[in-house]
């Protein structure tokens, strides 16, 4: 057997394997390559990839190719994982209670009762419960799948993996905030980069003694493993790796491009003939309340005690319900509580049970214990996955045949929808049928696109075997504590993180003077992030991606498009001084001087600069600025919020923003300030939406800053929160574009405006005078009801595709797909730009009677690739 890997601060060394448990022998491993030869031998022939190191290895991993994926070519595929290969459910579980009771024995009895696991999605996250098992630990698995009301408590990056970000979401944060032993769980270690990343994010916020790093295989290089070594001897900290096999993988130079080769060679896969769709049982499962599905939220040694008291019964409804009658479309169910005496269906059958991506453990489980009660070698288990890889029905390549079926989970990471399930249809080997499949998945999972589709992976299921039961689970929701609105300082001096990260200041980040403006972001300049206007808005509109995850390509505008700027600047200046200084002078009338700008990064950011020039020009005062982020559908930074409470009064802090539309920002703004001692009431330079209390005009003008992206405002992009990139100890992030200092004009804008403010100074003092004054300054809202209406007239059912005013029209046709615009009818120069970016993007503009903007901007309500047309023109007929 192979010995352990430890890596102990900067020395490595390989101690003697404590006594395997009997769960996996090392004759049933064998059993595992010796059913169909190694299944690495197509690939390691074709590309020139070799494994080296232990002999296990070959029985433990095959070989396939990665479809889509340019980080790495190859792919290690498993055979006692569960993840792409059907494998028997003893094997599968008994390879990580074998690693736990190692890690047990490496620890001691009383260390090992203070270890958490942390197993990694999606691949790990049974494997970590299995090593949780054998070492009786509780558990916890990173997972891509944001839920509502439980905020995370880390992120880290997954850096060769086609889908990169993860969260840990326990319910009980003090479940990673001890300082007993961390024990990270993952199928392989290649590079141990995001084991790293995972130690330093956790060790910033929890410092602990020890780290073990559990693998099936343990495949890093020399370089890797002294990066690993190094970081622990930094952080002071023990660093054990233990694995089941260790070795190397050799490739060719070139193994990308002949990768693309052979990838390129082989001949699509003939579809499966088409047959009658087998039966559809569902079966409600006896689920103890209250049990968690997995480690999503955590998993404790009594959760795992509940499971095992229920899993025989649970086994007894799954066997009845692969014996029930239904016919080939009915769905029928089997109850709960249904009696499970008599023959089982599942007795004289081949079966497999598949779970769904991070849902592993719940179905390995099942599979074992119907594996227990029907006796016999009959079960399998496997799951979906979000990982593309190429299929060759050979014997000597892992991933005989794959189902290619949409996502149907509604996920919010960015990633792509197209999801896979492995090596579950027969190909041209009749003998590798399954009679029955059983597809475990979450109450989330079961949606319509679960069901319905020509590629719904229920149907296609049914075109591969004879009859398909379906258990949903319920979706473990743990009930978190409230925090009391009024408890100010819990809120925003919460343990997350112990220290708060500092600010960026220009010229290193943005080309604004430091003393301007302190940027509360994190610099993400080096990552890319940027997607094409089409495939954003798709990704947007689909549901596949929330705006704020990816950003719009940047570029220095035209030459013409630059001098309509100018154009517009020099016509509209001394009006936005005059509203500048009007906000000002209201602001310091009704706050006083102690006054604390936060500007709503990034279009409030230039707006936020000149309010505190204006301060300074009339009143001597240097007041504080920072730009914060905030992001429709997810709030305010929380984290920025916890910086200024801990460096100034709540009450001080005044929210800046350009302009309103018709008024979503104010909305999230005004809920996610709730409670915090924060005052909501944002202040802007114009409100035709009518739905703030501190404005300088209600009419709808063009503030020239709409007119330009970052060349405008800093040279700092829109700002991201994106799971892996963000923790929750980070600032929301952006992105400093300086090669685009030559077309950068922020200053230049800056400069204009000012240079107004002594001619508009006593305009501005009346002008506050008289909104200090003025009774009907509450908000009506009357831009939202206008926008409702407009999204009934032209049928547009998501009133977020609607973007009443000039600058939010503007956005439209620089950033997003426009569908057509709406001009009041008689508006003048003011328009001028909108015209001309119409006209380039190909979008018609209609003038219109009775609108209470300038314009109005629609993005295109039925997006696809396909809506712009051949000529990449926008589509003019109305869509029904």
């Amino acid at each position: 057997m192979t010995r352990p890997s430890t890596t102990r601060h900067a020395r490595t060394d390989r101690s003697a394997p404590p006594k395997a448990g009997p769960a996996v022998k090392r004759a049933e491993t064998a059993a595992v390559a010796a059913e169909g030869g190694w299944t690495g031998r197509w690939v390691a022939e074709r590309a020139g990839i070799a494994l080296t190191g232990s002999e296990r290895l070959p029985e433990l991993v095959g070989l396939a190719l990665r479809s889509g994926n340019p980080k790495r070519a190859h792919l290690l595929v498993s055979s006692v994982l569960g993840k792409h290969v059907p494998q028997r459910p003893a094997v599968v579980h008994g390879a990580g209670l074998e690693l736990g009771r190692r890690v047990r024995e490496l620890l001691g009895p009383a260390e090992a009762g203070r270890a958490v696991v942390l197993g990694y999605a999606e691949t790990a996250t049974g494997l970590g419960h299995s090593v949780a098992d054998g070492l009786d630990a509780p558990c916890l698995h990173s997972t891509r799948r944001p839920v509502p009301g439980v905020p995370p408590l880390g992120g880290f990056e997954e850096e060769h993996s086609h889908a990169t970000g993860h969260l840990l979401l326990p319910a009980d944060p003090e479940l990673l905030s001890g300082d007993g032993p961390l024990v990270l769980v993952d199928d392989e270690l290649s590079t141990g980069r995001t084991v790293l990343n995972t130690i330093r994010e956790l060790h910033r916020r929890h410092p602990r003694g020890h780290y073990v790093v559990v693998a099936l295989v343990d495949l890093r290089s020399a370089e890797d493993r002294h990066r690993l070594a190094a970081a622990a001897a930094e952080l002071g900290a023990r660093l054990d790796v233990v694995a089941t096999a260790s070795g190397g993988v050799d490739l060719p130079e070139d193994i990308v491009a002949r990768a693309e080769r052979l990838i390129a060679a082989v001949p699509p896969a003939a579809p499966p003939p088409a047959v009658e769709p087998a039966p559809l049982v569902r079966v409600e499962l006896d689920w103890p309340a209250g049990l968690p599905d997995g480690g999503r939220h955590g998993f404790t040694a009594h959760d795992r005690e509940r499971l095992d008291a229920v899993l025989p019964a649970l086994a007894g409804q799954l066997a009845q319900a692969l014996g029930a009658g239904a016919g080939p479309a009915d769905g029928a169910a089997v109850g709960a509580g249904a009696a499970v005496d008599g023959v089982d269906g599942a007795e004289q059958q081949r079966v497999l049970v598949l779970g769904f991506e991070e849902l592993m453990y719940a179905p390995l489980r099942l599979a074992e214990a119907l594996a227990q009660r029907v006796g016999g070698d009959r079960i399998r288990y496997s799951t979906t996955t979000r990982s593309p890889v190429l299929a060759v029905d050979d014997p000597g390549y892992a991933i005989r045949t794959r189902l290619v079926f949409p996502a149907h989970d509604d996920p919010q990471d960015g990633g792509s929808r197209e999801r896979y399930v492995y090596n579950v249809a027969p190909g041209e080997d009749g003998a590798r049928r399954f009679d029955a499949v059983v597809l475990v998945v979450d109450d989330v999972a079961d949606t319509p696109a679960l069901h319905q589709g020509e590629y719904a992976l229920l149907r296609q299921l049914r075109q591969v075997t004879d009859r398909v039961v379906l258990a949903v689970l319920p979706s473990y929701r743990p009930v978190l504590p409230s925090v009391p609105s009024s408890a100010l300082s819990s809120v925003l001096s919460s343990p997350l993180p112990a220290a708060l990260p500092t600010p960026l200041y220009g010229p290193e980040f943005s080309s604004y003077r430091p003393e301007e403006v302190a940027w509360l972001l994190k610099d993400l300049s080096d990552v890319p992030l940027e997607a094409p206007t089409e495939e954003r808005e798709e990704a947007v509109q689909h549901g596949g991606a929330h705006y704020a995850e990816s950003l719009p390509v940047e570029y220095c505008p035209s030459a013409e498009y630059q001098e309509l700027f100018h154009q517009a600047l020099r016509g509209s200046a001394r009006r936005m001084a005059l509203a500048v200084g009007t906000v000002a002078e209201t602001l310091l009338r009704e706050r006083g001087p102690g006054l604390v700008l936060a500007s709503l990064a990034r279009a409030g950011t230039p707006v936020g600069i000149l309010v505190r020039r204006w301060l300074a020009f009339a009143h001597g005062l240097s007041v504080p600025h920072y730009a914060v982020s905030i992001v429709r559908g997810r709030g305010i930074d929380q984290v920025a919020l916890r910086y200024l409470a801990a460096h100034h009064r709540a009450s001080d802090v005044v929210f800046v923003d350009g302009w309103t539309g018709k008024g979503a920002i104010t909305r999230e703004l005004t809920d996610a300030l709730a409670g915090t001692g924060f005052d909501p009431d944002l202040a802007v330079l114009a409100d035709p939406g009518r739905c703030v209390r501190t404005y300088g005009t209600r009419e709808d003008f063009l503030i020239p800053s709409a007119c330009l992206n970052s060349t405008v405002s800093g040279l700092v992009s829109r700002t991201v929160l994106r799971a892996g990139l963000i923790g929750p100890g980070d600032f929301h992030g952006a992105k400093h574009y300086a090669d685009l200092a030559g077309g950068d004009v922020s200053e230049a804008f800056l400069t204009a405006v000012a240079d107004h403010f002594g001619e508009v100074r006593a305009l501005a003092v009346e002008a506050a005078g008289r909104l200090a004054a003025d009774p009907d300054r509450t908000p009506d809202w009357a831009g939202w009801a206008a926008v409702e209406r407009i999204s009934a007239e032209y049928g547009i059912d998501n009133i977020n595709l609607v973007k009443p005013g000039v600058g939010e029209t503007t956005r439209v046709l620089l950033r997003r797909v426009p569908w057509r615009v709406l001009a009041r009818r008689g508006a003048g120069t003011d328009l001028d730009h909108v015209r001309l970016l119409a006209a380039q993007r190909g979008v018609p503009v209609e003038e219109v009677d009775g609108l209470p903007y300038s314009c109005v901007g629609l993005i295109h309500p039925r997006y696809s690739r396909g809506a712009t047309g051949e000529s990449g023109r926008a589509v003019t007929g109305r869509e029904s």
